[in-house]
């Protein structure tokens, strides 16, 4: 005999605090067996790596879902994964490289800018996208439960896919200006490609949850996110070089952990000089560290949030 059961939580009543107060238990039984029981965080609030390995097919059909949705019902459809990249790039090639004429190291201005905006369209698309999800997704939050964590990460699993099409583009313009006698080449430093792509998955996913969390209490931070991202590209080394900039403020780039990683994804890819690993290292931290943070603030917030959205 199959039984169900469910018991709804008491909330408090203190504005602003609308924590969980009792177990939110749902059970299965099968018999005397049971199968399911869902409880809510107390003490410190974990990742949760079993609820999201067991979500893995959850993960993989929102993955999906996500592609397929994004350019339903358009004339050229995936095609513009490639076009976005490519008009961009045209247009900074004409404004910053003909136009103010920025310097870019004796690379192409085509390449230079392509290789950058590959790196920054998939950081911010990617926090863009996660940093709405308790508003967007509340009409599904509000009816079933599972890791709420499956939607960030799903977000930017399915924003890497785009973003390796346009490496690809990106290594075959390399492989052309290379064959034509250019300074770029395709060298073993495209072993850290991965890594790089895989460090800026992890600080948008960071970033994003983090604003997430916060919108839910600051709803015009949702109106600021936009505009902070487009200032935060003038501040990351994506239309210029780290050269350019003065020496006493390059110590200040180490706080933006994004421009360390795209100016190593630049040189991995064009292969003009080898990668600085202890850049790398200080951006991980500080990634970590904020990770920890967003998580915190993203697990005490799922727990409230549909009475707020």
């Amino acid at each position: 005999m199959w039984a169900f059961s469910y018991n709804l939580p008491a909330h408090r009543s203190a504005r602003g605090r609308g924590t969980l107060t009792e177990e939110t238990v749902l059970t299965i039984v099968h018999g005397d067996e049971w199968t399911t029981v869902i409880r809510p965080c107390t003490g410190w609030p974990g990742l949760g790596w079993r609820e999201l390995v067991q979500s893995r097919e959850l993960i993989a059909l929102l993955v999906w879902r996500d592609l397929v949705a994004t350019y339903q019902q358009t004339i050229l459809g995936p095609v513009w994964h490639l076009l976005q990249p490519l008009l961009s790039t045209i247009t900074f090639t004409i404004v910053f490289g003909h136009i103010v004429r920025l310097p870019t190291e004796g690379v192409p201005h085509f390449l230079f800018y392509l290789v950058g905006i590959v790196a920054w369209s998939y950081f911010s698309g990617s926090v863009l996208a996660t940093a709405n999800i308790f508003s967007a997704q509340a009409h599904l939050f509000g009816k079933v439960y599972f890791p709420r964590l499956v939607v960030p990460i799903a977000i930017v699993l399915s924003r890497a896919m785009p973003a390796c099409a346009q490496l690809i583009l990106a290594l075959i313009v390399v492989g052309y200006y290379a064959a034509s006698g250019s300074t770029v080449s395709l060298t073993a430093n495209l072993l850290f490609v991965p890594l790089l792509l895989g460090m800026l998955a992890l600080f948008s996913v960071t970033v994003g949850t983090l604003v997430s969390a916060l919108t839910i209490r600051y709803r015009d931070l949702q109106h600021l996110v936009t505009f902070g991202i487009t200032l935060m590209m003038f501040v990351t080394p994506v239309l210029y070089p780290v050269s350019v900039v003065p020496t006493k403020y390059r110590s200040l780039l180490v706080l933006n952990p994004a421009a360390s990683i795209i100016e190593a994804f630049r040189r991995a890819v064009l292969g003009t000089a080898p990668v600085e690993l202890r850049p790398l290292f200080v951006s991980l931290s500080l990634i970590a560290g904020l990770a920890i943070v967003s998580l915190f603030a993203f697990r005490r917030a799922e727990a409230a949030f549909i009475d707020t959205v």
